[in-house]
């Protein structure tokens, strides 16, 4: 696990300042603790950042070049197929330097070009530099499980693993772009391809660009999920093969030259990783988890059941509220206002795990692979009421959006959204402000400017390209482009590189994928039960306890501590004369948002949203980001 960075000029026969790809990298020291290295071949400057994993020698460096130097590579990740890769190259008569995962994909290249991308099993962002075409190609998983950034502008193409690698370079300015502020209002976070910053992208999930100097960056997509080859096959059956499908990936992310343990919070996820860890270890798995002082929402006791079963050495971290009071460094180090609240917990979780193994497996993926969220029953729920004959559903949509007391208002906002369409109902539920809860906060140009609500457009666009011959199918299709990728992975990418530990998901293996997207829809829900072809495959390593528990968040209990111990941290920084001379938001509309809470509302993760937001703009945007010091060594060739 690494960060990589990049400065591709202008001219083909111009020559990029390494200093400039230098203090790239040396902002992201975090992401790779070991070794910094710089490569300038022509009109390319590459950086690598290096958290050894596998092969710890020096041969195992990167930049890494191929055996007659025509090719150059950077990549933030793990190819987890690269042992059959290497012996399938090593037959064809390659040459190998390092025993790494990264040098197959240059030797795979030299095979098949941009086509190396479909063989690859794993989690990456890459930049390979084609020499003698004098093209480079920058690509992303097919999940998204790595990030990259790019921003084109007078110097030339700039890339990174962060944003804040980009902002380092001194060549890219700190202006805020509305529409992905008006994006993170409603999602908590900013989706591919816009980001925060005006100018500065994100390649998506499953994307690449091609490009030489000069050249306008174009991506396109090389991978995208289908969802409708369904498999007919009986339940039995196919939960058998699921569960073949899932121990697979969990021995392959084993394989590591430094130590490997888990996250466990005791879902099924993370406590079905826990127990094929185990088949495959001849020493106990070190498991960690993080829990909450409240007893309702602490989840010590199933991690411990899973733990006390399967023998693992557990150690366990409480998070108070005062621990909150990592948000500066925290929205530091995701460079986008992120307000999934999970990122505080997931934060510690990555501090204690790190501090006893530098790899981590976890849970990650299986609600979406498996229809596992609430989201999905609210939805199947709404298609059951639409599908009454007319006036019901109308008088259904009535009757919820007009239930009186504080505590319903997620009730009346699914009522609200119960008419509308498919992905404008799953935004309806997911939203943290609604468009027009949006449209009553904002100030005169922000209403403006977002009169049209383009998310919902953006969102309704998305599932009507989906493959997904139903509801379910297609939710998930807009999950794993949306919240999966630009929330979920982020999280974990973040809190994880900051504290240089590298976090594997064997729930999101492409083969895992694959076969989950052709089980039929009422394998992963049906009823109130979720899912369910997950829960069959696993019956014989879990407790029923673990089996049958309902699906809880990882977030903190974010609607009481912003009533109560975080409630003056609140209103403090959102009220003040800093954040009332924005102009973004009406201050008599935030102090509506914490009346309305203080009153029984739940509006926690609408505060917590708009306290994110403001740091963020503290942080980022009132000042400048200074260019981080070059370090003492450089390699440079």
């Amino acid at each position: 696990m690494c960060g990589i960075a990049g400065l591709l000029a202008p001219q083909a026969d111009a020559v990029p300042e390494w200093e400039t790809v230098a203090r790239m990298c040396a902002r992201m020291a975090h992401r790779g603790p070991d070794t910094q290295r710089v490569i300038v071949d022509g009109p390319l400057a590459l950086g690598h950042r290096r958290l050894s994993i596998i092969d710890l020698r020096p041969e195992a460096a990167q930049p890494m070049w191929n055996e007659d130097r025509s090719v150059m590579l950077v990549v933030n990740g793990e190819v987890y197929n690269f042992v059959e890769l290497r012996t399938e190259l090593l037959t064809r008569g390659h040459l190998f330097q390092s025993n790494s995962d990264s040098e197959v994909i240059l030797h795979l290249y030299e095979e098949l070009g941009e086509g190396c991308l479909d063989r690859l099993r794993g989690m990456y962002a890459l930049a390979l530099w084609d020499a003698r075409r004098r093209r480079l190609l920058l690509a992303r998983d097919r999940v998204g499980k790595k990030p990259l950034y790019y921003h084109l502008g007078p110097a030339g193409l700039l890339f990174a693993s962060e944003v804040q690698a980009l902002l380092a370079s001194g060549l890219v300015a700190c202006d805020p772009d509305l529409e992905a502020i008006d994006e993170f209002l409603a999602l908590q976070y900013v989706p591919a391809p816009r980001s925060a910053f005006k100018g500065v992208f994100k390649l998506a999930a499953g994307e690449r660009i091609v490009v030489g100097p000069g050249d306008t960056p174009r991506p396109e997509r090389y991978f995208a999920p289908r969802f409708d080859g369904v498999d007919g096959r009986p339940l039995d059956e196919l939960a058998g093969d699921l569960r073949e499908r899932i121990e697979e990936a969990v021995r392959l992310r084993m394989v590591a030259d430094v130590p490997v343990g888990a996250f466990l919070s005791g879902g099924i996820d993370s406590s079905t990783i826990v127990a094929l860890m185990a088949r495959h270890s001849a020493r106990p798995i070190k498991t960690f988890a993080i829990g909450f002082p409240d007893k309702d929402t602490s989840e010590f006791r199933f991690a411990r059941l899973v733990a006390r079963l399967y023998g693992t050495d557990h150690e366990e971290l409480v998070v108070d509220p005062q621990m909150v009071s990592v948000l500066p460094e925290l929205v530091e180090h995701y460079g986008e206002p992120f307000a999934d609240c999970s990122a505080v917990p997931t934060w510690y979780l990555s501090r204690l795990t790190r501090q006893s193994v530098t790899v981590a497996l976890s849970g990650d993926g299986g609600d979406e692979a498996f229809a596992g969220y609430h989201e999905y029953r609210a939805a199947s729920l709404a298609r059951g009421i639409r599908a009454l004959p007319a006036p019901m559903p109308q008088a259904f949509s009535f009757g919820l959006r007009h239930l009186p007391g504080a505590p319903l208002k997620p009730v009346r906002d699914f009522g609200r959204a119960l008419l509308r369409s498919e992905a404008e109902r799953h935004l309806g539920v997911m939203a943290h402000f609604s468009h027009e809860e949006r449209m009553a906060m904002y100030g005169p140009e922000m209403r403006r400017l977002f009169e049209r609500d383009r998310l919902a457009e953006r969102f309704n666009a998305i599932v009507e390209r989906s493959s997904g011959p139903e509801g379910v199918a297609r939710l998930i299709d807009l999950d794993m482009q949306t919240y999966l990728p630009d929330d979920i992975l982020v999280k974990v990418d973040i809190a994880s590189m900051a504290h240089s530990l590298e976090v594997r998901c064997p729930l999101l293996d492409r083969e895992v994928l694959a076969f989950a997207a052709t089980l039929p829809s009422r394998y992963k829900l049906h009823g109130l039960s979720t899912k369910v072809a997950l829960r069959r495959a696993v019956a014989d390593l879990l407790p029923r306890e673990i089996l049958n528990r309902e699906k809880r968040g990882f977030g903190m209990p974010v609607d009481r501590w912003m009533r109560e111990d975080l409630a003056p941290l609140a209103r403090d920084l959102l009220l003040d004369r800093t954040a009332r001379s924005r102009g973004l938001v009406e201050p008599a509309a935030v102090e509506r948002v914490i009346a309305g809470h203080q009153r029984g509302e739940p509006r926690g993760w609408q505060l917590w949203t708009l306290l994110v937001l403001e740091q963020w703009f503290r942080t980022f945007v009132d000042r400048s980001i200074a260019p981080a010091a070059l370090p003492l060594a450089q390699s440079i060739s």
